[in-house]
């Protein structure tokens, strides 16, 4: 069956539950989501897909591919959101990812670092230095330290704790907040990543 988020086509590939969850979903989106900001998504696929490897949703080659097992329409919104994020990178990743932005992130894996270590988590510390997608650092949180522990941590220090993976997710989870929750909260946590999200916004008017 296909849907549709403005003018990109949604297909669900896969069997799901409850397709009334789809067409929520995606109107939804177009509730919270601008249609300029989708420039770089061209289709949305929903199904159960095994190169996802775990994960709810990814971004490849102007297609965005979600898990057709999330409970709610707004969990799907989540997983949308984040990855058009992650599809603006292409086209501002040298406004996204400056020396600036990295700095503020690199400084809150510092204090991650002394956080994490005062309750006894310890890895290498050349790790918290790596902007980029580091697998074993992302065990280290997942696996380890654990989300709900990570949570309760980064409270005020992240927009979210996944934030705190790798610059890319970084820059995500504060668009995803920024859009779908309170724009304050990125301001007030994450002043130049809010500053970088405004540009890139503005410049989409």
């Amino acid at each position: 069956m296909e849907y549709y988020i403005y003018n990109v086509p949604v297909f669900v590939v896969d069997e799901i539950d409850d397709p009334d969850i789809v067409r929520e979903f995606c109107a939804e989106a177009e509730t919270y989501v601008a249609q300029r900001t989708l420039h770089n998504v061209e289709v949305v696929y929903i199904g159960n897909f095994k190169d996802l490897r775990g994960r709810n949703a990814a971004y490849t080659n102007g297609a965005i591919y979600m898990t057709a097992t999330e409970p709610t329409s707004h969990d799907m919104l989540e997983n949308f959101v984040h990855e058009v994020a992650h599809s603006l990178e292409s086209t501002y990743g040298l406004q996204i990812y400056t020396d600036e932005l990295r700095s503020e992130f690199i400084g809150k894996r510092q204090k991650l670092k002394h956080l994490l270590n005062a309750q006894g988590f310890e890895i290498n510390p050349i790790l918290y230095d790596f902007a980029e997608y580091n697998q074993k650092f992302d065990e280290f949180l997942a696996d380890e330290v654990g989300y709900p522990t990570l949570l309760s941590i980064t409270m005020g220090l992240f927009a979210s704790p996944y934030g705190a993976t790798s610059l890319q997710e970084y820059f995500a989870n504060g668009f995803e907040k920024y859009i779908l929750e309170n724009p304050r909260t990125v301001r007030d946590v994450s002043p130049v990543l809010y500053n970088t999200i405004e540009e890139i916004l503005d410049d989409k008017a």
